[in-house]
């Protein structure tokens, strides 16, 4: 993506509502392969630091390598999104080194093979609050404070429709956690399989999920249609609140 498309698509994002701009140099799309460390720092910082030089965004770096953290948290980038949940080697000194939120994420696998007949010998909302728990653990007892971590249930990374399906359905599981939540739904292949529609048509898919994730806990929410979901997020939380009042600190991760 050329840089100027990218500040462009961002300024579009923020003037929808978004608050943070998640950043990515690796695809973790199911079956994608891996890219070099340098690669990704080559696509990644100039991104980062156009961002925060020209439009003052809020970054959010979404990234596993600890030389990718170390250098967006010096371009400025705002927390860290890494979906191995700091496992890397060097990741997680890197995160504490950086003084940024993390966010962690629980997945099956690698992107190359998460999607080949994921299984678990456990309810699958059991499967992650306990894995989470235990990366809650390993960052605390290495120095990282709980009160920089957030947490993503990981729709999609490793898991069948009806492991999302029934992760969402008890998704307040992870309330025992007592970690703000991110969740990223977004055009989501388990809306297509479920709706049969391809990409550019699950919209309203992902809006349904989206409300359903904030009746459930969570926090922020990582989408690409910013202004539908501001929509969709206030219309939940009146409902929640029985007021017509937005939230208060309305948080979009697109």
């Amino acid at each position: 993506v050329a840089l100027d498309d990218a500040l462009r698509h961002a300024e579009r994002m923020l003037a929808e509502g978004a608050v943070m701009i998640d950043v990515g140099g690796e695809s973790t799309r199911p079956g994608a392969p891996a890219v070099s460390e340098q690669e990704e720092l080559d696509r990644v910082s100039p991104v980062v630091e156009a961002l925060v030089r020209e439009l003052d965004a809020l970054v959010s770096i979404d990234t596993s390598s600890p030389a990718v953290m170390r250098q967006a948290s010096a371009l400025g980038a705002g927390m860290i999104n890494d979906v191995r949940a700091l496992e890397r080697e060097g990741a997680l000194a890197a995160a504490i080194g950086s003084g940024l939120p993390v966010c962690l994420m629980h997945r099956q696998g690698e992107p190359r093979n998460m999607q080949q007949s994921p299984r678990y010998e456990q309810p699958v909302e059991s499967a992650v609050v306990a894995y989470l728990a235990e990366r809650v653990a390993a960052c605390e007892a290495a120095g990282l404070r709980r009160n920089r971590l957030l947490l993503d249930p990981g729709f999609g990374f490793g898991k069948t429709v009806e492991h999302n399906l029934r992760l969402l359905k008890y998704m307040d599981a992870l309330q025992a956690l007592e970690l703000p939540l991110l969740v990223g739904m977004s055009r989501k292949s388990m809306i297509g399989k479920v709706l049969g529609r391809p990409v550019e048509e699950r919209l309203a898919g992902g809006l349904a999920l989206t409300a359903m994730a904030v009746e459930r806990g969570a926090n922020i929410v990582r989408v690409h249609d910013v202004g539908p979901t501001v929509d969709a997020v206030n219309m939940a939380w009146a409902v929640l609140q029985e007021g017509c009042e937005p939230p208060l600190n309305k948080e979009f991760d697109a």
